[in-house]
């Protein structure tokens, strides 16, 4: 099987925190790359997630026993091909996204039209390949690596089982796709909830650890004030999407097909696949939690402020 890309990439730069090492993926782990880490026991070694940069690690990766998945997508996945032998693990919430295409299908919740190219994009860029095998674990798991252990922290929103792993000896957390970037929370999926994002960030600050690394973008935070002002900024995401689609609504009732073809989240140029479908479920989360709180409503399929 060709590497997907970026193949011709150098290895990335191992960053060590004792038992641990942090390999951050092109462009700090940009889409369609991603952060990684692996962690060495006395009795097992095991990777948490593996990106596009996990087929340029080299034996660090291949010779893991065992892949922690903090949540089930493409972009964290693309290395499993290296490591076919070693044991996966994902939150049981996420379980059926891994064990199969369909699976995967209904967990992104892509339209019928979209799906067959997404499925080519998948396997020809990411070596997409479910694990059937992979076996689930909950929230507050442990895995004992011996003398070294990961606890996961359901965290989710991004995805339903998508979860954070924290070794406390070294006082280091990963919190995947919780990637405090820019653009901002994702919760596009059809298993994503808005309502379990807010949520989850509401909880980030109580993760027990000193040395936050995240999924993508920003990759190793070791100043704690920093990394409150960036959650702070990437919660805030939230509500600036609030306000800009009620400024939509101010112009007039409006369908959510219009809302869809304006866009709340990507720009207007930007083209890929799955905007449409991300793009609705987004304006549909948005626009039920502004319902709930009585600052708009539907009638006869036109939206509206209240």
């Amino acid at each position: 099987m060709a590497l997907p890309r970026p193949a011709d990439l150098p290895p990335p730069t191992p960053h060590r925190f004792g038992p641990i090492t942090v390999f951050l993926g092109h462009k700090s782990g940009k889409y369609p790359d991603a952060n990684m880490m692996v962690v060495t026991g006395r009795d097992s070694r095991a990777a948490v997630d593996a990106p596009l940069c996990s087929n340029r690690v080299g034996a660090d990766f291949d010779g893991c026993d065992l892949v922690i998945l903090s949540h089930v997508h493409e972009d964290h996945m693309a290395g499993l091909h290296r490591v076919p032998r070693a044991d996966v693990a994902v939150h049981w919430l996420d379980l059926p996204a891994a064990a199969s295409w369909e699976g995967y299908r209904d967990a992104l919740g892509l339209s019928d039209a979209v799906w067959p190219a997404m499925r080519e994009k998948l396997r020809s860029e990411f070596a997409f390949t479910p694990r059937p095998d992979a076996t689930p674990y909950e929230d507050g798991h442990v895995f004992d690596l011996g003398g070294v252990r990961l606890t996961a922290m359901l965290l989710p929103g991004h995805t339903a089982g998508h979860c954070a792993l924290i070794e406390e000896t070294q006082g280091l957390a990963f919190i995947a796709d919780i990637d405090l970037s820019g653009f901002g929370p994702y919760y596009g999926d059809a298993t994503s909830s808005l309502a379990d994002f807010r949520a989850s960030l509401k909880r980030l600050p109580e993760v027990p650890a000193s040395v936050i690394v995240t999924g993508h973008h920003r990759g190793i935070y070791t100043d704690r004030a920093r990394f409150l002002a960036d959650l702070a900024a990437y919660a805030e995401k939230l509500d600036v999407r609030d306000n800009k689609l009620l400024t939509m609504l101010a112009r007039g009732p409006r369908t959510i097909a219009s809302l869809v073809a304006e866009r709340l989240i990507y720009p207007a140029d930007y083209q890929e696949l799955w905007v449409e479908d991300v793009e609705r479920r987004t304006i549909e989360q948005h626009l039920a939690a502004l319902a709930a709180e009585g600052r708009v409503f539907a009638q006869n399929g036109l939206w509206s402020r209240a």
